[in-house]
C-alpha cells in the first residue's frame, strides 16, 4: 500500500511537471499596420486605387458640371419655354442627378471590391512569413500589437524586423 501511494505521489508530480513544462507558451507580438503600410506591394496596391479613385472622382466631376451647365441654361430659357417644356426638362435634369447618383455609388462600390482584391493576397503574404517567423523561432502565440488592438504590454519578442527580413525588405 505504501509502495502504492509512492507511485501515485511520484505520477503526480510527473504529470504537474510535464503540464507545467507545456503550460509555459512564447508569445510574441507584432504591428500587423505597420507591416503591412510598408510592405512594397501594398504601398502599389495603394498608388494603383487613388488612381482608380481619381479616374471615378474627374468622370463624376465631369457629370456634375454637365448637369449644373444643363440647370443654367435651363434655367436662362425657362421664361421663353411653354410649361410643359419646362416640365419635362425639369424630369431630364432630375434624370441625370439621379444617374450621377448611381455613378458615385458604383464607382465606391467598385472601388471596395479593387481594394479586397488587391490587399487579400497582400494580408495572406503577411501571414505567411509571420507564421514562418514565429514557427522558426518557436512561438507559440503572435498578438498584434497595431494601437487599439487590445495589447496593452508588449515585454515579448517583436518579430516586425523578423518578418520584414524574411518579406525581403
Amino acid at each position: 500500500m505504501k509502495k502504492l501511494k509512492k507511485v501515485i505521489i511520484a505520477l503526480v508530480f510527473i504529470v504537474s511537471a510535464v503540464g507545467f513544462t507545456n503550460a509555459q507558451s512564447k508569445v510574441a507580438h507584432i504591428n500587423v499596420s505597420e507591416l503591412l503600410a510598408e510592405m512594397p506591394e501594398m504601398i502599389a496596391a495603394q498608388a494603383e486605387l487613388k488612381k482608380l479613385s481619381e479616374t471615378y472622382r474627374v468622370d463624376i466631376e465631369s457629370s456634375m458640371t454637365e448637369l449644373k451647365n444643363k440647370y443654367t441654361q435651363y434655367s436662362n430659357e425657362a421664361t421663353s419655354m411653354s410649361e410643359e417644356e419646362n416640365q419635362k426638362r425639369a424630369l431630364e435634369l432630375q434624370g441625370f442627378e439621379k444617374n450621377i447618383g448611381e455613378a458615385q455609388q458604383a464607382a465606391q462600390q467598385e472601388l471596395q471590391k479593387k481594394q479586397a482584391e488587391l490587399f487579400k493576397p497582400i494580408s495572406e503574404k503577411a501571414q505567411a512569413a509571420i507564421e514562418k517567423v514565429a514557427g522558426a523561432q518557436g512561438y507559440d502565440y503572435v498578438i498584434d500589437a497595431t494601437q487599439g488592438g487590445g495589447l496593452i504590454v508588449y515585454k515579448g519578442k517583436d518579430l516586425l524586423p523578423e518578418v520584414k527580413q524574411e518579406l525581403g525588405f
